[in-house]
């Protein structure tokens, strides 16, 4: 039976008053008490263990009586339960991902640019500290010369953001996509205008910058994600939602957590270190430290 039938069916048998507000609050109060039953069951079978032997029958049941109020308000609320099954689970692929022994969609923005346009697969970082002007300094080389500007703290106190270039380069690495990397490689799509407008220009540039520092701020404040395996949906929907008018769009909730988690793996090895050796795949989806 499918979920559009089942909805159908279920509708057949509703015999809840149709006074205004009653017809909805019942079902609804359905869902919470037939919840509370389904907890309730857990409960005797952690206290009962294996003696409990109608444990999965009434797992069953308290299913399919949450499924019959689900199906009922979506009859309510005109909705289509196919639908809403259908869009969850577009919704748990985009914040989750699939798990599959496949390999993750890899994401190849430029692939009909020219050579030099595109970013390139494979490339290493080599990041180094100097000290001067009374300020610490970080400087970015790729085959000894340095891409970008010095950077540093920006700020009264000591918190190595003058790192976080790390951050772009992860997105070039997991996304395929980072307006800041192609401007510091010089590999911006010139040969389309628009392309280079809108998707290399200074708005998308100043996007991925002002996403850089949202997430540092937010890794700030959670010990860098050491130990930290999921993010909170916010940040990601509201990075998604910064970037809804880019071809970055196209990835998903989970693209982006694997990003900042990959990133502050490696920001965490540099910071210590006080730099090192950073190695970027996009084919392996990959940004990672090399240990000296």
């Amino acid at each position: 039976m499918d979920f559009q039938e089942y909805q159908e069916q279920a509708l057949k048998t509703n015999r809840i008053p149709t006074d205004k507000g009653v017809d909805i609050m019942v079902p609804l109060l359905g869902l919470a008490g037939e919840s509370g039953e389904l907890l309730s069951e857990y409960k005797k079978y952690l206290r009962d263990g294996e003696s409990h032997q109608l444990f999965p029958k009434r797992v069953a049941e308290e299913l399919g009586d949450l499924l019959w109020y689900i199906a009922n308000l979506s009859s309510k609320f005109n909705l289509d339960l196919s639908q809403i099954a259908e869009a969850n689970l577009q919704k748990c692929r985009d914040r989750w991902g699939i798990v599959s022994s496949e390999q993750t969609h890899v994401y190849i923005f430029d692939r009909d640019f020219p050579e030099e346009e595109r970013l390139p697969r494979q490339f290493e970082i080599e990041i180094t500290e100097v000290s001067e002007d009374n300020s610490i300094k970080m400087r970015a080389f790729i085959n000894g010369k340095q891409i970008g500007n010095d950077l540093t703290d920006n700020s009264y106190s000591c918190d190595g953001y003058r790192f976080h270039d790390i951050f772009h380069f992860a997105c070039a690495a997991v996304l395929g996509w980072s307006p800041v990397t192609r401007s510091n490689l010089k590999c911006k799509r010139k040969s389309n205008s628009d392309i280079d407008e809108v998707e290399d220009g200074g708005r998308a540039i100043a996007t991925e910058e002002g996403i850089s520092t949202l997430v540092f701020t937010y890794a700030k404040n959670h010990h860098f994600l050491e130990k930290i395996s999921t993010l909170d949906d916010h940040i990601l929907k509201t990075i998604k939602s910064l970037t809804d008018h880019l071809e970055v769009s196209q990835c998903s909730l989970a693209d982006w957590e694997k990003t900042i988690l990959n990133c502050y793996e490696v920001w965490r090895k540099v910071e210590k270190n006080r730099g090192g050796k950073v190695l970027v795949d996009l084919d392996a989806l990959s940004i990672t430290y090399q240990d000296q």
